[in-house]
């Protein structure tokens, strides 16, 4: 990154205020159903598999394997330097996560590449993913 304090940071709301709660926290949770189990992300109100309102936050594994990814060229994020991968990640769990990649070369991802998530402090309200190689 050029200069992390010039990152943009979201402004989490609903569902979403709770899951960056956690993570700033340092707790990879997320939204699982309480009434048929299925995992769900992004946050929201009701369960897409079985419409139940019914929510745990459950701690997720951290393990994924790389399911697809983008190499941006033009100054996006002023925090970081072009050319920059955003990579979406499958967790164990079947949740898809959305980082930047730390700890290897652009030219270096694959699909199904194992990953770990780290979750950065940008605030005391919010940390974002990182996706680093397991």
């Amino acid at each position: 990154m050029s200069d992390p304090s010039l990152r943009m940071i979201p402004d989490p709301m609903g569902p979403s205020a709770e899951l960056y709660a956690f993570w700033a926290k340092g707790e990879l949770r997320l939204q699982r159903c309480a009434d048929c189990g299925a995992w769900r992300h992004p946050p929201r109100f009701r369960c897409a598999a079985c419409a139940s309102d019914a929510v745990t936050w459950d701690v997720a594994s951290g393990r994924a394997r790389v399911f697809s990814w983008t190499i941006t060229h033009r100054p996006v994020d002023p925090a970081f330097d072009p050319p920059y991968a955003i990579v979406v990640a499958e967790l164990e769990e079947g949740s898809r996560l959305v980082g930047s990649l730390a700890g290897i070369a652009n030219d270096e991802l694959r699909l199904d590449l194992p990953v770990v998530v780290a979750l950065e402090p940008a605030n005391d309200r919010v940390a974002l993913v990182t996706f680093r190689p397991a």
